[in-house]
C-alpha cells in the first residue's frame, strides 16, 4: 500500500478509535451526561484527539510495519496513549479545575486496547492465516544454548521462512522439559529417531558451534536415520561479522565429517618468511598448488610466481589472484615443465624467489602404474630439477608436496614420491638452501580424488563404486594441506618430513554413503558396488614407518620424521640409470628400492653396477 493511502487509513482509524474509547468511558461511567460533563466530554475528545495524533507522529505509529510487530512496538503505543492522555489530565485542570480520573483511566486502558488490537491483528493475520498458505516444515533445532536460541528466534521472527521451529533437543538434563522462546526442550540426541517421529519433523538444525568433529559426525549419523532434512548453522564468526544471517543454514558437507579439529598455525612465523618475499609455486594450476597461491596470498608477499605446465589452469589461477590482490601482489604466470632443466634454472635465474613450494607431480596410482616412465621423469626428474636449480641460486627453502603414499610403497607413484624425498634430503646435507617435505593423505575434493568421483556417480543414479568394504584411508581438506605446507617452511630447519597428525583413518565405504545420504538420497536408491583393489593400491596408508617415527611433536598435531640418508654419489647414480629401464623393470625396481629394509647405498651400488 501506498505511503500516503496508508498513514490517511491509519489516521482515520485511530481518530474512530480515540473518540470511541473516551465516549464510551464516558458513557460506562455517566449514562446520563449532563451540560457540564458533555462540555467536559467534547473539549477532552478534542484534547485528545489532537494529542494522540501528534505523539503518534512523533513515536512513528503511522511509520512502522505492523506485519512485523514486537513488543517494541507496544511500547511506543503505550508511551503515546500515555501521554495523550497526561495532556487531557493538563487540559481539563487548567478549563474545569476539576479531572475525571475514573473516566480517563477506563479511555487509556481501551485506547491502549483498541490500538494496538488493530495493529496486532495485521500481524496475527499474517502469521495464521497468510503462512497457512505456504507449505510449513516442522523443524527441530538440536542445542538449546545461546545458539540453538538465536536460531529459533529468527525462525520465529522471519515470517517469510517455511521452518516452522516446534521442539529442541540438547543433551543437557538441566534443560529437559524446559520452555525456550516457547519451545519445548524434549529430549537427548539419543532420541532424535523418535522424536522426530512423534513430531513429523521435516527439518532439523544443528546449532551447536561447540561440537569437535567426532561429535557432530556422531548427532549427524543419528540424523541420517531420519528421512528428515539435515542442516547446520552459519560460523558463528561469520555471523557477527555480516557475511551471512543466523538463519541462513547450510548443508553439512563430508568436510564436517572427517572426525579431526583442523590444526591453528602460528601465524607469525609464517608472516616472518613470506611477508614481503617472493614465491614460487610449482604446479600453481593444481588443486593444492593453487591453494598454497591462495593461502600465501593472505600473507602478502611481494611477488608470486605462477609456474605450471598446464596454459588454461595457470591462466584460471592468475586471473583470480589478480582479482583479489593485483593492487597489492606482483602476480607473475609462468609455463614451465618441469622435466625442461634448462627453463627450470631459467626461471629460477631470472625471479631467484626466497620460497619455493613444489607441488607439481603425478599422483594418480593406478594411472601411473601403467605408466612408471612418466612418473620417474616427472616426480623424481622433475622434483631434481627444481631442487637443484633452488640450491644454484640460494634459495632460503624449498618445500616439496609428498604423500602417505611414500611409506612402505606398493605402487608406483608411491615408490618415486619416496625417492623424490631421499632427493631433497640428499641436497639439504651439503646446500644452504633448507630442503624439507611434507607428508599428508588424501585431499578431499582435490582432481581425480574419491569424492568427485562419487559426486558424478550419484548424479548419475549409482552405484557408487567403491573397490573394497575395508578399505581406509586418512583424509584432510585442500585449504588444511595447504596452510600444512606453508606451516612447514616456517619450522623448516633442513631434511625434515614434516607429517600431520589426521586422526582416525576413514573407511572409503563410510565416505561414500555419507555422501549418498547428504545427497539426499538413501544408500538403497543409489547403492554400493564393490570392485576389488585396482593396480598399486593398498588397503590402508600409513604416515611415518617404524624407522621414521619420532613421538615428539615440533607443533600441535604436527609430527617431524627424519629418515636415512643415501650416500649422495650412489643416489644420483641411481637415478641416472632409471633412463634406461623399461616399464616393468621400473616399477619393480622402484618398489623394491622405496621398501628396502636393508642397507640402501648397497642395494642402490648393486642395481647400477648390473
Amino acid at each position: 500500500m501506498a505511503y500516503r493511502k496508508r498513514l490517511t487509513l491509519l489516521a482515520l482509524l485511530d481518530s474512530i478509535i480515540v473518540l470511541a474509547a473516551i465516549y464510551v468511558s464516558y458513557l460506562v461511567l455517566h449514562p446520563y451526561l449532563e451540560i457540564f460533563k458533555l462540555t467536559a466530554l467534547l473539549v477532552s475528545s478534542v484534547s485528545l484527539l489532537i494529542s494522540h495524533h501528534i505523539f503518534a507522529s512523533i513515536y512513528k505509529l503511522y511509520k512502522k510495519a505492523w506485519e512485523y510487530a514486537s513488543i517494541g512496538e507496544l511500547v511506543s503505543i503505550v508511551k503515546a496513549v500515555t501521554l495523550s492522555i497526561i495532556v487531557t489530565v493538563i487540559v481539563q485542570v487548567t478549563v474545569f479545575q476539576d479531572v475525571y480520573v475514573r473516566a480517563l483511566a477506563l479511555t487509556w486502558m481501551l485506547h491502549v486496547l483498541l490500538i494496538g488490537g488493530s495493529r496486532f491483528s495485521w500481524r496475527m493475520l499474517r502469521d495464521h492465516f497468510i503462512k497457512n498458505q505456504t507449505e510449513i516444515k516442522n523443524t527441530l533445532v538440536i542445542g538449546a544454548g545461546s545458539a540453538g536460541t538465536m536460531v529459533v528466534r529468527q525462525l520465529l521472527n522471519n515470517h517469510d521462512t517455511e521452518l516452522k521451529p516446534v521442539a529442541f533437543i540438547d543433551d543437557d538434563p538441566n534443560k529437559k522439559k524446559l520452555d525456550i522462546l516457547g519451545i519445548p526442550v524434549v529430549g537427548s540426541s539419543k532420541q532424535i529417531y523418535d522424536i522426530v517421529e512423534q513430531y513429523h519433523i521435516d527439518n532439523i538444525v544443528i546449532a551447536i558451534p561447540s561440537l569437535n568433529k567426532k561429535e557432530l559426525k556422531a548427532i549427524f549419523d543419528e540424523c541420517m536415520k531420519t528421512n528428515a532434512k539435515t542442516q547446520i548453522m552459519p560460523m558463528i564468526e561469520d555471523i557477527m561479522l555480516g557475511k551471512v544471517a543466523v538463519n541462513q543454514f547450510r548443508e553439512v558437507e563430508v568436510e564436517d565429517l572427517l572426525g579431526r579439529e583442523p590444526v591453528e598455525l602460528d601465524m607469525n612465523s609464517i608472516s616472518e618468511y613470506v611477508t614481503d618475499k617472493t614465491i614460487l609455486v610449482t604446479g600453481a594450476g593444481g588443486s593444492i598448488g593453487s591453494e598454497i597461491c591462495r593461502q600465501i596470498c593472505r600473507f602478502s608477499p611481494e611477488k608470486i610466481i605462477l609456474l605450471g605446465h598446464g596454459e588454461n589452469s595457470i591462466y584460471q589461477i592468475d586471473m583470480e589472484l589478480r582479482k583479489l590482490y593485483s593492487d597489492q601482489i606482483d602476480m607473475v604466470p609462468v609455463i614451465a615443465d618441469i622435466q625442461d632443466r634448462e627453463r627450470i634454472f631459467e626461471v629460477m635465474d631470472n625471479y631467484k624467489p626466497d620460497v619455493v613450494y613444489h607441488a607439481a607431480a603425478h599422483k594418480h596410482v593406478p594411472l601411473m602404474e601403467y605408466n612408471p616412465r612418466e612418473a620417474v621423469k616427472n616426480n623424481i626428474f622433475g622434483t631434481k630439477n627444481v631442487a637443484e636449480a633452488a640450491e644454484t641460486y640460494g634459495i632460503g627453502t624449498f618445500v616439496m608436496i609428498s604423500s602417505d603414499k611414500a611409506v612402505n610403497p606398493t605402487n608406483v607413484m608411491g615408490s618415486t614420491k619416496r625417492i623424490a624425498e631421499m632427493v631433497i634430503q640428499q641436497l639439504d646435507e651439503t646446500s644452504t638452501t633448507k630442503f624439507v617435505a611434507v607428508r599428508f593423505g588424501n585431499v578431499l575434493g582435490s582432481r581425480g580424488s574419491v569424492i568427485p568421483l562419487f559426486k558424478r556417480q550419484i548424479q548419475a543414479g549409482g552405484p557408487v563404486t567403491v573397490t573394497h568394504p575395508d578399505m581406509t584411508r586418512y583424509f584432510m581438506t585442500i585449504p588444511e594441506a595447504s596452510r600444512l605446507v606453508i606451516q612447514a617452511g616456517s619450522f623448516a630447519r633442513g631434511g625434515e618430513i614434516f607429517v600431520l597428525d589426521m586422526g582416525e583413518p576413514v573407511r572409503i565405504e563410510d565416505l561414500a554413503k555419507n555422501l549418498i545420504q547428504l545427497s539426499g538420497y538413501t544408500i538403497e536408491e543409489i547403492g554400493l558396488k564393490y570392485t576389488g583393489l585396482r593396480p598399486g593400491e593398498k588397503m590402508f596408508e600409513e604416515l611415518l614407518n617404524e624407522n621414521e617415527v619420532h613421538t615428539e611433536h615440533i607443533f600441535p598435531k604436527i609430527h617431524i620424521g627424519k629418515s636415512g640418508i643415501v650416500e649422495g654419489e650412489v643416489l644420483w647414480e641411481f637415478i641416472n640409470s632409471l633412463h634406461v629401464k623399461n616399464n616393468a623393470e621400473l616399477r619393480e625396481l622402484l618398489i623394491t628400492i622405496a621398501n628396502t629394509k636393508q642397507d640402501l647405498s648397497r642395494m642402490m651400488r648393486e642395481v647400477v653396477n648390473l
